[in-house]
């Protein structure tokens, strides 16, 4: 090895987490780093103080975390970078509930090249003050921590940006290769807390266990999805698991990450609620500050059934898949929607009475949406909606007699996001159907939308306000479930009955997530024939304190992606078989409120001109349009089937929005 070699000796990677950051300066000044530890084959590596400069990274990982599951091959790849340079990574697990042989896999799965070292008791990571995965340490010769922190800002919990825009780690290896100033020495690491063995050598008796307390409460709120084949990324259904996740599990909960539900419980009410209460959190917060107390292990009840598969009423009576062979997802980066056809051969009408997605891989699928395309001219109702799939999404019956309606010749468009997991997958989902006679229909169930394209968020703009409504209703309709859509600079939604002091609160998302999109299910259907309108405001956050914003400099404007924007109340509702009249819903307008339905109209086709008529020729060509309605909605303007949207088609379907009743 060379002496400029030599110089360049590098270390190894350390937990990564939420909790503010250690201070290097102040807790590594009078103590050590040095260690020795055995790698998954038993062989000793050691991390010493070096009598010629050097750098150590050492590394700390959880094999179950999902952001070390992304980042291990971003590291194996930086390491390789500069392999021959000198520079050497090393990893630590402290977990206490990743075996060796977990450790293996982990290293096999996920390609990482660099040797990852078992830490019994946690040792090394005490001695680090480590307290998540991934979170990394760059030593110097002396063992002087010169950065710490995450490796880069792409990935956070909930957090999946298309690339990243400080590349930490790198950098700081970089600058000392190159003798420069280490720029940045601290950051905040984000990921999963390390599972340590309890401090105190004996529970603390406080009487709350795991056998009898605590499993009780996961199998209330949590085994539905953390377990074997499940989406969730560990199982709970083991003791030594479950206290190495324990306080990782407590924090999610906390701040509300999980159970995965956001509506404000002041207002509505909702079947598929998935809410903890406050005496079970009580119970998780006694147990870890009790020492993780087993109990009768001999006496753990057996995890409940989950129906696994469809979750349907019975086997579906038609299996669609999305397409003939799997999509390839990559290992990380951003996948932009993918829209795939399907043609089930309808050559009757059909109704539907179920309708499911099954994920071909749970592991990378982040939700599918599917939507019925009706043959051009055919009588059809709504925006198309049929189905979709949300990871932990609890399935919702419709009532007896109710049912979706199918025209003959219609093709499903399966609308799929895919979240990279650090490791290449294939994905091949499904979608699942059960008919029908309509002879037992009673009431025809679609979704109608409010949307609002017009918007521009201001780059920073930490609460910008979008306000939209439904402008016509269904007459003697119900209203069965509420779908807010925003992407990730979404911050709240509210949704009222009406206008003025009299209107009620239907339901409030303080904090939107856009990955746990739900279809907020009433309890009790809402006649909508007693609601005045159905409005909501949108609110986005596009400053740098949102910390899934994509990139809070620019302006955002409608768009399909997740770093666009959309602002989109969905609303599942149902009228009497037969029934196809609407209600004009829009506020009344007068000289003094607003402006005239001709106004209404001519400001809609220069809306509707201003965002897709790229070429200024006043036509919307297919390509022209945004990918979903291109694929979804493109015949319903283009009403003559001559492959353009003109300004006439343009105007008559503004005439329809804003019908005679809106005029002065």
């Amino acid at each position: 090895m060379t002496d400029l070699s030599r110089l360049r000796v590098c270390v190894a990677m350390v937990v990564a987490g939420l909790l503010p950051a250690v201070n290097p300066a102040a807790a590594f000044a009078d103590e050590s780093l040095a260690f020795r530890l055995a790698d998954t084959k038993g062989d000793p590596v050691e991390v010493t103080v070096q009598d010629e400069p050097c750098l150590t990274v050492v590394c700390f990982l959880g094999t179950e975390c999902p952001m070390a599951r992304l980042y291990g091959p971003r590291l194996s790849k930086m390491a390789a970078e500069f392999q021959d340079q000198g520079v050497r990574f090393i990893g630590v697990n402290s977990n206490r509930q990743d075996s060796v042989a977990d450790i293996r896999e982990y290293v096999r799965s996920y390609s990482v090249t660099f040797p990852v070292l078992k830490d019994p008791q946690n040792r090394v990571a005490d001695q680090f003050g480590a307290q998540r995965t991934p979170e990394v340490f760059v030593l110097d010769e002396s063992l002087n921590v010169i950065y710490h922190g995450r490796i880069d800002d792409q990935y956070a919990p909930g957090i999946n940006r298309g690339k990243p825009q400080r590349r930490d780690l790198h950098n700081a290896i970089s600058q000392w290769l190159a003798g420069d100033t280490i720029t940045v020495t601290e950051t905040e690491a984000t990921g999963c807390l390390i599972g340590r063995v309890p401090k105190q050598a004996e529970p603390v008796s406080n009487g709350i266990t795991y056998a009898e307390h605590v499993v009780p409460v996961l199998h209330r709120h949590c085994v539905e999805c953390h377990r074997d084949g499940e989406i969730g990324p560990f199982a709970m259904d083991d003791y030594d698991e479950v206290a190495g996740w324990a306080e990782t599990m407590l924090e999610t909960i906390e701040d509300g990450r999980m159970p995965p539900w956001h509506a404000d419980p002041r207002y509505g009410h909702f079947q598929n609620e998935r809410r903890m209460p406050e005496e079970d959190r009580q119970v998780l917060r006694d147990w870890i500050a009790g020492g993780l107390a087993p109990g009768d292990l001999s006496k753990v009840p057996e995890l409940p059934e989950v129906v696994t598969g469809w979750q349907m009423i019975r086997e579906p009576d038609m299996v669609l898949e999305m397409r003939r062979r799997p999509f390839t997802v990559p290992a990380d980066g951003t996948v932009e929607y993918q829209y795939f056809v399907v043609d089930p051969g309808f050559k009757e009408d059909k109704w539907i009475i179920d309708a499911r997605t099954l994920p071909g891989n749970r592991a990378v699928v982040h939700h599918i949406i599917v939507y019925i395309r009706p043959p051009e001219l055919s009588q059809f109702r709504g925006i198309g909606w049929l189905t979709a799939y949300v990871p932990g999404a609890r399935p919702v019956r419709l009532p007896e007699g109710f049912a979706r309606f199918v025209p003959a010749g219609s093709k499903f468009v399966f609308q799929m996001h895919y979240t990279p997991n650090g490791e290449q997958q294939d994905d091949l989902s499904k979608l699942g159907l059960i008919f029908t006679d309509a002879s037992k229909v009673t009431h025809e169930v679609f979704t109608i939308a409010g949307v609002d394209q017009e918007f521009e968020i201001p780059p920073g703009h930490p609460n910008f306000l979008v306000h939209s409504e439904v402008r016509r209703l269904p007459k003697n309709s119900q209203l069965l479930g509420i779908a807010p859509h925003m992407h990730y600079r979404g911050k709240s939604f509210t949704l009222w009955d009406g206008y003025g002091d009299d209107a009620a609160i239907l339901l409030h998302v303080p904090n939107y997530d856009f990955n746990w999109q739900h279809v907020y299910q009433l309890k009790d259907p809402l006649p909508l024939d007693e609601v005045e309108q159905l409005r909501f405001t949108v609110a986005f956050d596009n400053s740098a304190d949102n910390p899934f914003n994509p990139d809070p400099t620019q302006w955002v404007t409608w768009g399909d992606q997740s770093w666009e924007e959309m602002a989109i109340g969905f609303f599942d509702v149902a009228v009497p078989r037969g029934s196809i009249e609407f209600r004009d819903t829009s506020v009344a307008k007068s000289d003094s409120q607003g402006p005239t339905r001709e106004e209404q109209i001519n400001s809609y086709i220069e809306r509707f001109f201003t965002s897709l008529d790229r070429n200024g020729d006043r036509r919307v060509t297919r390509s022209e349009a945004p990918i979903i309605v291109r694929r979804v909605r493109f015949h319903q303007y283009d009403r003559n089937q001559d492959g353009y949207v003109s300004a006439d088609e343009v105007r008559r379907i503004a005439e329809e929005l804003f019908p005679e009743s809106t005029a002065n």
